[in-house]
């Protein structure tokens, strides 16, 4: 049963999945290609970024010269790119196996059957992680190999460095999203919340950039923790911020498992 289970929930993710690797592949991909003009500029496009001040460029993670892989891949591909798939694979998958899945009728027809809540959920749950490693994986190996065609010289070790981060990230929206469809079943207002949550989160990274003093709220924002680009630049995996990210996603997945349990779901 568990393996019909994981079988209808890849089929069910294929599409979403595809779509956005498909996206993933063709920005990131198109993206790495302009590295070696950027490299081989790098006085004019320096002497352009100098001239705004240094707390809108921290804001947006553009902090140190673009010809360096780890700041290229930073400032226009993993703190761009991945926040929006990560969030969009992330609500659209947390939010299906229960609340959208009541609203269509299809819940009770599933649980009508020798299945059980928890195990209904774990199965959905390791296809969202599943998918984000995946969908991870796709957007280093786009650049990589990008990078390979107009010989940029990426080392692949480096960009592969900040996978577990780049997936922890995706992890910690996917693990609360899913709690929060658990908590309402309304697919539209836990997808709302999380969306909304994340959209603070950036607003106050560009703040904690803009105004150093408030560097306290950094904590309150996923973006602040393990940037990928730094990673890069590095060489070194921020373990902590990792794991805290993780940590975040795990617990959101641990706890609506055990709430869909005894969840009234005509509530």
């Amino acid at each position: 049963m568990t393996v019909a289970l994981a079988r209808l929930e890849l089929r069910r993710m294929r599409s979403l999945v595809v779509g956005v690797a498909a996206i993933i592949v063709l920005y990131a991909g198109v993206i790495a290609l302009f590295y070696p003009t950027i490299k081989s500029n790098t006085a004019v496009v320096d002497a352009y970024l100098n001239a705004f001040p240094k707390g809108f460029l921290a804001a947006f993670g553009m902090t140190g010269s673009l010809s360096d892989p780890g700041v290229f891949y930073g400032t226009y591909i993993a703190s761009f790119l991945w926040p929006v798939a990560a969030a969009m694979v992330g609500i659209v998958l947390a939010t299906r196996p229960v609340a959208a899945d009541l609203d269509r009728g299809y819940l009770e027809l599933t649980l009508a059957t020798p299945v059980s809540r928890p195990r209904l959920l774990v199965v959905a749950i390791v296809g969202q992680a599943a998918a984000i490693a995946l969908l991870a994986l796709v957007m280093v190996g786009a650049v990589l190999a990008a990078g390979v065609v107009v010989d940029a010289g990426f080392d692949a070790g480096r960009f592969l460095l900040p996978l577990p981060t780049t997936v922890a990230f995706g992890a910690a929206i996917a693990g609360p999203t899913t709690l929060l469809s658990v908590i309402t079943l309304s697919r539209g207002r836990s997808a709302g919340i999380a969306a909304g949550a994340l959209i603070v989160m950036y607003l106050v990274r560009i703040l904690v950039g803009i105004q150093p003093d408030l560097g306290w709220l950094g904590g309150l924002s996923y973006f602040q923790y393990g940037e990928p680009g730094r990673t890069v630049t590095s060489g070194v995996l921020p373990l902590g911020d990792t794991l805290v990210l993780a940590s975040i996603g795990i617990i959101g997945w641990v706890a609506a498992v055990v709430l869909f349990r005894r969840r009234d779901l005509a509530a």
